[in-house]
């Protein structure tokens, strides 16, 4: 059991960061910690998907199909997954400031109280 979890630690790290992430976008109220969980969370998914397309001993397929071979599929599907969650945060950050400029604050409940006067 030991030897498997040794093994597979890349799963766990990227199961804690997505659990660490998850916690600090339902477990905080500053809107700035929750970007911040947002992007955890997506950095333990992206870890859990180049994690399992690992093969060890493989190499990539560029002009012939080597045996074993790592398909290149997942690692381009997390490229342009990187590149969106870039964009993500970028939006969400010039939204956190338009909302701080018109509410005062950055707390979710004080925007909440301010909003429903």
């Amino acid at each position: 059991m030991i030897d498997l979890l040794a093994s597979r630690s890349y799963f766990l790290v990227a199961f804690l960061l997505s659990g660490i992430g998850t916690y600090m976008l339902i477990g905080n109220g500053n809107l700035i910690k929750k970007v911040i969980g947002m992007n955890v969370f997506q950095t333990g998914i992206f870890l859990f998907f180049i994690a399992s397309a690992f093969v060890k001993g493989g190499s990539p397929p560029l002009l012939t199909a080597p045996e074993p071979y790592v398909s290149p599929l997942p690692h381009v599907l997390i490229l342009t997954a990187i590149v969106v969650g870039v964009s993500l945060t970028a939006v969400a950050l010039g939204l956190i400031v338009r909302i701080y400029d018109v509410y005062g604050s950055l707390d979710a409940a004080e925007i909440e109280v301010v909003a429903d006067e």
